[in-house]
């Protein structure tokens, strides 16, 4: 059998000869392939050459396909089916879905919006499983190394420029969080009061100073950290009856206060805090699979339908 050279053909010969083993007439075929038939004779002298056979021989009526042509004919349409489903897109069904979603950030921070994203995503994905990783000290590399499929963070990345994409979440101030009793509870907090306080810090990775620690510095004030928790769990046992203040994401510190006897706190106004962004990340690996886009855009509904219930109960999200 003489063996044919591939370098010779392209996919786009084996389109053009797909059409003309059907239409069995070059003129026919140019005119369903949208070219003119100058191209597709070209096409069709590359095709003989390449594959050392006529494939379309005149006859008294017209055209008809050479015995090789035949052979060709149905294999050559299945190959091509084939490579068409093999570099579509992959569907996605989410009600028969059965993948499990993998998600890391800390657990208070999370508690906020991923409980209601699964209630969400579940009734449209009943079958889907999901599973919470606890932060494995950078969350943003638990990504790259493909461990999680999406990370919920307030930080921002330190590398990995151009490999993580994100959306973002909520923004919202930072507070002071302190008990009632406490004796700055009252008063309007100047940074004098702030620097000079007793604090608490929560410290995923319990060394160096804390994002405030450095503000502080860049102003020329340092304040008295006196103890380190590893998560948010139990601020609120630390806090209630002491004279610590934990300065917070403002939901997190709602989230924390409840059902304790403690308070929040606006930051001093001369420290100019910008707000605090929570940001939904994923691995640019994964940004055109469909079960994470279906994932991010579901997300996404999911905060503006949370967003237009919270304005039509006239929620305040005023500091108290």
């Amino acid at each position: 059998m003489q063996k044919v050279n591939l370098r010779s053909l392209d996919l786009n010969l084996l389109l053009i000869l797909d059409v003309l083993l059907e239409e069995r007439h070059v003129s026919r075929a140019a005119l369903a392939l949208n070219m003119s038939q100058p191209a597709v004779s070209r096409a069709l002298g590359r095709l003989r050459e390449g594959l050392g056979d006529p494939l379309l021989v005149r006859t008294g009526e017209g055209y008809d396909l050479s015995a090789r042509a035949l052979e060709l004919k149905a294999p050559l349409k299945a190959q091509l089916k084939q490579l068409q489903q093999l570099i579509s897109p992959p569907e996605f069904n989410p009600a028969l879905d059965q993948s499990c979603v993998r998600i890391t950030g800390l657990d208070l921070e999370l508690s906020l919006y991923v409980p209601g994203l699964i209630r969400h995503l579940r009734r449209l994905a009943p079958q889907m499983r999901f599973e919470t990783l606890r932060q494995d000290g950078d969350s943003f590399m638990m990504l790259d190394r493909d461990e999680v499929d999406f990370c919920l963070s307030g930080l921002a990345p330190a590398h990995f420029e151009g490999s993580l994409h994100r959306f973002l979440v909520a923004e919202m101030p930072i507070v002071c969080l302190m008990d009632q009793q406490h004796p700055l509870a009252q008063s309007h907090l100047r940074v004098e009061d702030y620097a000079q306080a007793h604090h608490g810090l929560v410290s995923i990775t319990g060394r160096g100073p804390g994002f405030m620690d450095k503000i502080l510095a860049q102003r020329g004030w340092q304040r008295q950290v006196m103890l380190r928790l590893s998560g948010f769990t139990s601020v609120a046992d630390f806090c209630v009856d002491s004279n610590l203040i934990f300065t917070l994401p403002q939901a997190v510190a709602e989230r924390i206060a409840a059902g304790h006897p403690l308070c929040l706190r606006p930051m001093p106004a001369e420290l100019e805090l910008p707000p605090v962004r929570f940001y939904w990340y994923w691995h640019a690996r994964n940004h055109q699979d469909p079960r994470c886009i279906w994932i991010r855009e579901e997300f996404q509904r999911y905060l503006s339908a949370q967003e237009s219930s919270l304005h039509t109960a006239g929620r305040s999200t005023a500091v108290y």
